[in-house]
């Protein structure tokens, strides 16, 4: 029998963390890493990704439905810069992660070998950085130590990515060390006083408004959160692209706070005299581009609670900050004693007034009624349904219209990037499928599709299916909208011209439909849902109709009138 080798290990030591799938793109680098999943293929599966990007996002998607780091693996050089991706997608959206690079070998470093760079300074960590960690790994009996410091230092704290570097020498060596014990993130408890204290502001209030979000909450602690905002009947929000915080069909719910908020909900944001910021870092787009919370302090009183001390007042002066994990953050928010009436209570009610009101769509042109789409999914998708989206436009429709049950039911719900990169939705859904077997909706546009559409094969070559909606509109959608904002009419980059996307999802093995009314869109879900193999419906949209509540013309038109006044 051959003597273990440190790629073995390295196997090993995932499982001993529980990890069942990693995602990645082989590479010669880490071939004794790919003969260790071969050696453990019935206990952990590595699902062969068509690019780098795309691996990675299905590794951050990962990590945000466990809350245990996603796993990836790349090869040296271009393999690492095109997994960066999604490394600066967990980075910013706070999700464990852990990108395992291949790297030449010890004897050739330093040489500027075949793909040889520098990982520390291109992953370097810092606040403006992609890893909280990135080390390489040169012995391999320490390779034990390495990983489980990875985990722990990818859950705890803010959690975020870290970049492992196998030289491919070192892994090929004879070992004799062991697997370590499986980690769990350690819980930071919420500090008496400052609870005492969170009470008394409480009670001074008069307009409080709750926003919850960030990374790594469970089930137990959304259901934390919601007997917390009960007891005082406090109007919550949920940070954007993290609307399954709070149950959305709840009488407390008053809307996410993001892109295309509700300009009711910004009015309340700005109006609130507390704001009790449990989870998100109250990045440029949950604040408005720092503007319904004013940087560095704050017109309404601030409590930020964060799972990471370096966070708390890095970027807000707080009124008071306290540093808790979410599971122990809401826990301890749910005992706070509130009293038998509370002065508040017709701001609630007027706060989810205007959310119901927000699902009131405007009218707009062209054959196909986005919300009346998004309604025939509301109708129709599980409740556990796991909805993925990347970045443009298009997303806004599920962002106002959907409504998620979200994590107080038991289920993570929504995989969207808070940083905002192009092509998450897709690898997306199809790692979602995948790890947890749950029905998986993309909704896509058509440049963000072209971004990681590649990977459909990934998804037919390991048996997942999810069902995509694409939006064509044979554009750019986000940047010409811009365009026309700031140069009208001087149209430049941001058309496109796109495959029949149909006919290319059938020759990756998935189902395509193309549909041009509303009327046709019903059937098309239910057969997708029915059937075995993954779908994708294109829908033709009108360029027109480029955001949920006006068109382009209309964009363009007020754009020429500001400039004819300058």
């Amino acid at each position: 029998m051959t003597s273990k080798i440190a790629g073995h290990l390295l196997v090993e030591c995932l499982l001993a963390q529980g990890v069942t799938h990693a995602f990645g793109v082989p590479g010669e680098s880490y071939l004794a890493v790919l003969d260790g999943f071969h050696l453990y293929r019935d206990s952990i599966q590595f699902v062969t990704c068509r690019q780098e990007g795309g691996a990675a996002f299905m590794a951050e998607a990962q990590g945000k439905l466990t809350g245990r780091p996603g796993i990836c693996f790349v090869t040296r050089g271009p393999g690492a810069t095109n997994a960066s991706i999604g490394v600066h997608t967990a980075f910013q959206d706070s999700t464990p992660m852990i990108l395992f690079v291949g790297d030449v070998a010890s004897d050739t470093r330093d040489r500027e070998a075949f793909q040889e760079m520098d990982y520390t300074h291109f992953f370097g960590p810092s606040t403006k950085g992609m890893a909280k960690r990135v080390e390489r790994v040169d012995d391999p009996e320490r390779l034990p130590e390495y990983v489980a410091r990875a985990f722990a230092t990818a859950m705890n704290g803010r959690p975020g990515p870290v970049v492992l570097v196998l030289p491919e020498d070192m892994l090929t060596q004879p070992v004799k060390a062991a697997a370590l014990p499986r980690l769990e993130a350690i819980q930071a408890w919420s500090d008496p006083g400052a609870l005492r204290t969170l009470r008394d502001m409480l009670l001074a209030a008069q307009k409080p408004l709750v926003i919850a979000g960030g990374g790594c909450w469970t089930p137990q602690a959304a259901q934390a959160l919601q007997r917390f905002a009960e007891n005082w009947q406090l109007p919550v929000t949920n940070a954007f692209r993290f609307q399954d915080t709070f149950d959305n069909h709840h009488p407390l719910y008053a809307g996410d706070v993001g892109i295309g908020i509700g300009p009711a909900l910004a009015q309340r944001v700005r109006d609130a005299d507390l704001i009790v910021a449990i989870g998100p870092r109250l990045g440029e787009m949950t604040t408005g581009g720092y503007t319904l919370l004013q940087a560095p302090k704050t017109r309404q009183k601030l409590v930020h609670i964060h799972a990471s001390a370096e966070e708390l007042n890095r970027v807000y002066q707080a009124d008071l900050a306290i540093h808790a994990t979410m599971n122990a953050a809401a826990r301890s928010l749910e005992v706070l004693t509130a009293p038998t009436e509370l002065p508040w209570t017709d701001w609630t009610q007027a706060a989810h007034a205007d959310y119901q009101a927000n699902l009131q769509p405007q009218k707009l042109p062209g054959d196909i009624d986005m919300p009346a789409i998004v309604a025939t999914l509301q109708k129709h998708l599980p409740a556990d349904a796991v909805l993925t989206n990347g970045a443009g436009n298009f997303a806004s429709w599920m962002h106002r219209f959907y409504k998620h049950h979200g994590l107080v039911k038991g289920h993570k719900t929504q995989l969207a990037p808070t940083v905002g990169a192009m092509g998450y939705g897709v690898p997306a859904g199809i790692a979602a499928n995948l790890l947890t077997g749950r029905l998986a909706f993309t909704i896509a546009g058509d440049g963000d599709f072209l971004m990681n559409g590649q990977e459909l094969a990934t998804a037919v070559q390991h048996g997942g299916k999810s069902i995509i909606v694409l939006l064509n509109n044979g554009m750019y959608g986000t940047i010409r909208m811009h365009q026309e904002r700031e140069y009208p009419d001087h149209v430049a980059g941001s058309k496109l011209q796109n495959p029949d996307f149909a006919a290319l999802a059938q020759a990756y093995g998935y189902v395509g439909v193309r549909m041009n009314c509303t009327e046709d869109f019903e059937a098309a879900l239910l057969a997708a849902m029915a059937r075995p193999q993954g779908t994708l419906i294109e829908v033709m949209l009108d360029p027109e109709v480029i955001t949920t509540r006006g068109t382009l013309s209309a964009i363009t038109q007020a754009a020429l009138a500001k400039q004819s006044l300058l």
